[in-house]
């Protein structure tokens, strides 16, 4: 299932502890492709606390707690990393991380805590949602097969890559736009991950977001750029990356377009998907400013120029996800959803 459908399900399962309804969700994914992320953008979303449990870390004895004798009978010590309403909140997400890495002693411990919301004497807040996330088997990570009672605790979600969530969340987190248009120019190396080659840096949702560190650390040092970009991807997407920077001195004047100026077309597909990229990351930075309207507008005209109509039908698709509704109160829109009109509605 692709990022922005598990989102929608995430925040139901965490608004349904209200009212007695959460089921615990298991998140299923190879490396990188933002299973844990996902967690903490409920989290933030809803402005609640996330307890990131790494199950792979712990002994049996993390969960229980430590036994202590009172008196003639023995008691448990809680932990205090376990969600609790005074110190953490009455609401919130308790994360067990690398469930699969985890040891079946450590998993046996927490079924309890699982399905029944309790561990001995311990109870989870009424308030708290549980999520776990982990790899798959053939992933090529430390993993234990899933044992049949923990795993008929949760609802089992795969995470799928999809290009278009990725660049959703890529605007919003301020992803350089070289990045966002070279993955719109070379969509099948968002994730490139084979477990049978067990590559140490591959291309996957996390590791672009390595690489758009890399280009502000070090874009202005070309003798090294290339190589970190290759210790962030792996050697051939890490290259293909430097090659594509390396030709965006041939981009029109973006300023210019923002202006309303008349600038050529690029002729060359990546660097059509480069000003596709970057016009919809200064169109969110124009949303900040006076005479932002005007600014859209100016894109608008400007993705009717695309030969390649379903270009501009990309862009403005991109400016949708970006900037919202606010895209409707432009005056050009009318204009250019009418030229695109057969597109749209085939």
């Amino acid at each position: 299932m692709r990022p922005a459908q598990l989102l929608k399900i995430l925040d139901n399962e965490f608004t349904g502890t209200r009212k007695g309804w959460h089921t615990p969700v298991m998140l299923w994914g190879p490396p990188g492709v933002g299973k844990s992320d996902m967690i903490h953008q409920v989290g933030q979303r809803h402005q609640v606390p996330v307890i990131d449990i790494r199950l792979s870390q712990m002994e049996p004895s993390d969960l229980r707690g430590i036994p202590f004798r009172v008196e003639d009978r023995v008691e448990w010590a809680i932990p205090a990393l376990l969600p609790d309403a005074q110190r953490h909140g009455p609401a919130g997400i308790l994360f067990l991380d690398e469930i699969t890495s985890a040891p079946p002693s450590v998993s046996a411990a927490a079924y309890q805590l699982i399905l029944d919301r309790r561990l001995g004497e311990y109870q989870v807040p009424e308030g708290w949602a549980i999520f776990a996330a982990g790899n798959r088997q053939g992933d090529r990570g430390v993993t234990y097969t899933m044992p049949a009672p923990l795993a008929n605790r949760f609802s089992h979600y795969e995470v799928d890559v999809n290009l278009d969530d990725w660049v959703a969340w890529a605007y919003a987190n301020d992803i350089d736009d070289r990045v966002i248009g070279f993955l719109r120019f070379r969509p099948e190396r968002l994730f490139d991950f084979d477990p049978a080659h067990n590559p140490v840096a591959f291309p996957s949702p996390r590791s672009w977001a390595f690489a758009h560190r890399a280009l502000q650390k070090f874009a202005d040092q070309p003798d090294i750029l290339a190589g970190a970009l290759q210790a962030c991807v792996g050697t051939s997407a890490g290259m293909e990356l430097k090659t594509y920077v390396d030709s965006l001195d041939q981009m029109p004047d973006l300023d210019a377009i923002l202006r309303g100026e008349s600038r050529e077309m690029p002729k060359s597909l990546d660097l059509q998907y480069a000003v596709a990229a970057a016009l919809v990351g200064r169109a969110i930075k124009a949303l900040q400013q006076e005479g932002w309207q005007e600014a859209v507008g100016h894109i608008l005209d400007y993705a009717r120029r695309f030969k390649a109509r379903e270009m501009g039908v990309m862009l403005v698709a991109d400016l949708h996800r970006a900037i919202g509704e606010n895209l409707f109160q432009v005056p050009q829109f009318d204009n250019w959803a009418n030229d695109m009109a057969d597109i749209l509605l085939n």
